[in-house]
């Protein structure tokens, strides 16, 4: 026993020598692993039911080769409408790429492309959007990216719908001429936000002005709120922004509502709280009582709530931020005079317009 004792001790030290030896001689000989590149996909506003697009592949081409790198990217139809709200669909996930400087990423598109739209009935139609461009060679994109070890790119296509579906006049041809603009997410952030009420669509915009806000070259990053009211405009650089919030419907009784001064820091998510509540569109009602020595009630019913207003002491009365519409104003006696209430019927309130009913007179009970 003693001798084994003696000999399993020097025995053990050779060994743990011999595994040190061999990690410091693989950790010296040990690269940065191969950089990988992510591309996620969103969609930068489209007014239509649906805008479904076949995606066949994403491809890559590095420094000055002609050669195109296919990123295997799984082929699938895509909606681009469903990619709202800070919705993303990632087309290429930690896909391994060689160094050097990534020139262009390319979207090809399929055959099987399609856009949904209502008709005159409120119903929805499908019809084929044709896209040749895309079909023959893919959507080119410049990109102009080193590639380095050791790191992972993660790159944002942001489709813009509404500049891309091309409707023909005579021939009635519906074409998707693609445009789109590719961001990164290290050199951009991201503006989040909800609007109030909710079911009412809008599009969150903010300019991304490279120049003064008078070039042509300003873009404007845009996105559609979802059925949550929330919306998320990426590919935003660092700076401070002006957002906009647009209704859909040039009808409504909501207008374009701002938020200034949103601070944006690239690779971070800016959060705009609280939720934003769009502004109505409102107007003013008026009118002058020729009946003397009264006080006159003006009444109105806005949204379920009465609003009323007593005239002055020139005999003038005044609803201010009436939401537009057509309503009906009742003017009564207030102070329980011989004079009997009279309704006035149909008296439409504009945006920033004040309706002047002009004199009016109170009969007597």
């Amino acid at each position: 026993m003693r001798i084994l004792n003696k000999i399993k001790w020097p025995f053990l030290s050779l060994v743990f020598l011999f595994f040190i030896g061999c990690n410091d001689s693989e950790s010296n000989n040990t690269s940065l692993q191969a950089p990988t590149i992510t591309i996620k996909l969103v969609d930068e506003s489209g007014d239509f039911e649906a805008v479904n697009v076949e995606v066949v592949d994403v491809m890559i081409k590095m420094d000055d080769d002609n050669k195109w790198i296919s990123l295997n990217s799984n082929q699938k139809i895509i909606n681009l409408l469903d990619l709202t709200g800070g919705i993303n669909e990632v087309l290429v996930d930690k896909f391994p790429i060689p160094t050097g400087t990534l020139k262009q990423i390319r979207l090809v598109l399929g055959d099987h492309n399609t856009i949904v739209i209502k008709n005159d009935l409120d119903v929805g139609e499908t019809h084929d959007l044709k896209t040749p461009s895309a079909q023959q060679s893919g959507l080119k994109l410049k990109v102009d990216t080193v590639i380095e070890e050791g790191f992972t790119y993660d790159f944002i296509l942001d489709f813009d719908v509404d500049k891309s579906v091309i409707i023909a006049g005579k021939s009635g041809n519906i074409n998707l001429k693609p445009v789109m603009r590719v961001t990164t997410e290290v050199s951009s952030g991201i503006i989040e936000g909800s609007v109030l009420p909710s079911d009412e669509p809008a599009v969150a915009s903010v300019i991304d002005t490279k120049g003064t806000p008078e070039t042509e070259d300003d873009e404007t990053i845009s996105a559609y709120t979802n059925y949550a009211g929330h919306f998320a405009l990426w590919g935003v650089p660092t700076g401070t922004y002006d957002v906009a919030l647009t209704p859909v419907d040039s009808n409504s009784k909501y207008k374009i509502t701002t938020v200034s001064n949103v601070e944006v820091t690239n690779g971070e998510i800016t959060v705009i709280e609280p939720a934003i509540e769009l502004a109505l569109k409102v107007g003013a009602i008026t009118g002058k009582i020729l009946n003397k020595n009264v006080v006159v009630t003006a009444s109105i019913i806005v949204d379920g709530i009465e609003l009323k207003a007593n005239t002055n002491e020139e005999r003038v009365f005044l609803l201010e931020n009436i939401s537009i519409g057509v309503y009906k104003i009742t003017l009564s006696p207030a102070d329980g005079s011989n004079l009997s209430s009279i309704e006035l019927n149909n008296e439409e309130v504009k945006e920033d317009e004040t309706n002047d009913l002009g004199a009016i007179t109170l009969p007597n009970i």
